[in-house]
């Protein structure tokens, strides 16, 4: 599904206009928020510092680059499925902000819903034991189904819930994802759609976390696993 992807990211590659931060100093937007009302000198300027020790962070995404990832991947979308309606089916919880974006630039008719699937668990960086729980999701027999997820990382947790789907007898079923990371699949299946594929680094951000945190950031950024 190579030819698929939208753009490979190069594990030592800065993007342009987008330099390492810290931090201690920003990590909502890339500037920094020592204006802020009430700031002093000295103090960290935002919540992220509590946690991450400071640290220089590569940002692998800017986010322009991954809106017009996004782009492109709804335009694979749209290209496939035309005007046959769609339920769209979103992991909870990385996936909700690829979500919101996607479906806004999708074109035929459709319906959302999400699906609880997890293998990871609060302050861990390696996927353990895959949990599924179906009860929020919508009827999707005799329907067509994307399935979309923020990362296919060893694609054993997409893998697995499409084959779990399958017992609901959707018409079709396909997946796309945000990203793909390089050299960590351990399944045969692979993503219908995949927006980036990145090296094999531990990344935060866009919907993506660590212990249920970093979700809200606007870009990708990678993080050394001695930095958590």
């Amino acid at each position: 599904m190579i030819p698929l992807d939208g753009a490979k990211v190069n594990a030592s590659w800065t993007p342009s206009g987008a330099p390492k931060h810290t931090w201690s100093n920003s990590l909502r937007s890339g500037a920094g928020r020592a204006d802020r009302p009430g700031h002093r000198a000295g103090q960290p300027a935002c919540f992220f510092r509590r946690t991450i020790r400071e640290t220089d962070v590569r940002i692998l995404l800017t986010e322009q680059q991954i809106q017009e990832g996004v782009h492109r991947l709804a335009e694979k979308v749209n290209d496939a499925y035309h005007d046959r309606p769609v339920t769209v089916l979103a992991v909870l919880t990385g996936s909700i902000v690829l979500l919101a974006d996607l479906i806004r630039r999708l074109t035929m008719p459709l319906r959302v819903g999400v699906v609880q699937a997890s293998s990871y668990r609060g302050k861990v960086t390696t996927p353990g034991p895959l949990t599924i729980n179906p009860e929020l999701m919508p009827d999707i027999r005799d329907r067509s189904v994307l399935l979309v997820d923020d990362i296919f990382d060893t694609g054993r947790t997409l893998a697995a819930l499409a084959e779990r789907l399958r017992q609901w007898e959707p018409t079709s079923l396909q997946s796309a994802v945000l990203l793909r990371k390089q050299g960590r699949q351990e399944v045969e299946y692979q993503p219908d759609f995949c927006a980036f594929t990145i090296p094999n680094v531990f990344v935060v951000g866009y919907g993506l976390d660590y212990d249920d945190q970093y979700r809200n950031l606007p870009y990708l950024a990678a993080v050394e696993e001695s930095d958590l």
